[in-house]
């Protein structure tokens, strides 16, 4: 097998428009495609950043809870790369989004955090 890249990752969300307002409007992503699956009683929003296809955000009729902490197997979070975190930070509190402070990676030496979407999905920001 010769993976090429990363084609999308899938969310599922319990409440679709406070989640599409988020990943739209508060995180910039583009609307792609919307679809309403009238059998399955959902919505799939096909989202893009600098013109790459990278989430798609699903709807479902009382999807189960995420367990976040403690942490637990599977997707631990989703990550995306600023330029400047500081920055990035001050954005996210103006729209009342509360931020963990921000941390050296040990490793890496950059500086990174996290806050979580709607359903409490970690969501990390990376400084480059």
């Amino acid at each position: 097998m010769k993976i090429q890249r990363l084609h999308h990752i899938a969310i599922i969300c319990s409440d679709y428009e406070k989640s599409k307002l988020f990943y739209t409007e508060i995180l910039g992503f583009k609307i792609e495609t919307e679809i309403y699956r009238q059998d399955r009683d959902s919505y799939k929003l096909d989202l893009s950043l600098n013109g790459l296809y990278l989430i798609e955000l699903f709807s479902f009729p009382n999807p189960p809870q995420r367990q976040s902490r403690p942490e637990a197997r599977g997707l631990r979070h989703i990550s995306f790369a600023v330029s400047d975190i500081e920055n990035e930070v001050d954005y996210l509190r103006t729209k009342n989004i509360s931020v963990e402070p921000i941390r050296i990676d040990e490793y890496t030496n950059k500086k990174f955090t996290f806050f979580n979407d709607p359903d409490n999905l970690p969501i990390e920001i990376y400084e480059l």
